[in-house]
């Protein structure tokens, strides 16, 4: 479980996968020089409210994996994240797709 730290003050886990995939997607946005809203459901411990920061580039920002392998990155996750984040809603965490499988090559020798 990693952690998402905002200035500081705030801090999120999630799991390193979707954390990868976060800091992906925002470090792209903020490269960019773009701010934007990130929203996230609050666990039940606190209400299961919601909380909403709003990203800049010169926010501090920490990203704590805990595992020691960086996990593969899902393109069309990150689609699907950068469509979130360039809404006016914001970024917010939506369930990973599958990825597609690679089209198998074909040799022209194909059993018949």
């Amino acid at each position: 479980m990693g952690k998402f730290i905002y200035e500081s003050d705030l801090r999120l886990d999630f799991d390193d996968r979707v954390l990868a995939h976060l800091q992906a997607v925002i470090g792209t946005k903020l490269r960019r020089g773009e701010s934007f809203y990130f929203s996230w459901k609050d666990d039940s411990s606190i209400g299961n409210g919601r909380t909403t920061v709003w990203l800049h580039p010169r926010v501090s920002l920490v990203y704590k994996f805990y595992g020691n392998r960086s996990p593969s990155i899902n393109s069309l996750w990150i689609e699907a994240l950068m469509f979130t984040a360039n809404s006016p809603a914001g970024l917010y965490t939506v369930p990973e797709p599958a990825q597609e499988s690679p089209a198998t090559p074909s040799n022209g020798n194909a059993a018949r």
